[in-house]
């Protein structure tokens, strides 16, 4: 399944998010979502500790000036990679 971040991890709950995910589950990061893979932040720990794989998309980290402040665990990925990814995951759920 690929679980998709639109929001700031600062108005959601990332701990109660990463429950609903299952071992091998697509994560990416969009809009203000990019904020969850800065470096040392908590809702990162949080997405690290599940067994998924994270991305997170380039042109809104680019958008918000955030490019050298995002983790080097998160995939960055370009509008192409995530037409792939939706493409792989048939379900999805927007967060």
């Amino acid at each position: 399944m690929l679980h998709t971040l639109l929001t700031s991890p600062f108005k959601c709950d990332v701990a109660a998010m990463v429950r609903l995910f299952s071992a091998g589950d697509d994560v990416l990061l969009l809009q203000d979502g990019v904020l969850a893979a800065l470096a040392g932040s908590h809702a990162l720990e949080i997405l690290l500790q599940a067994p998924i794989s994270l991305y997170v998309l380039q042109e809104d980290i680019d958008a918000r000036g955030l490019s050298a402040q995002i983790s080097s665990s998160a995939i960055t990925v370009s509008y192409t990679d995530f037409v792939a990814l939706t493409v792989k995951n048939p379900q999805q759920m927007a967060w």
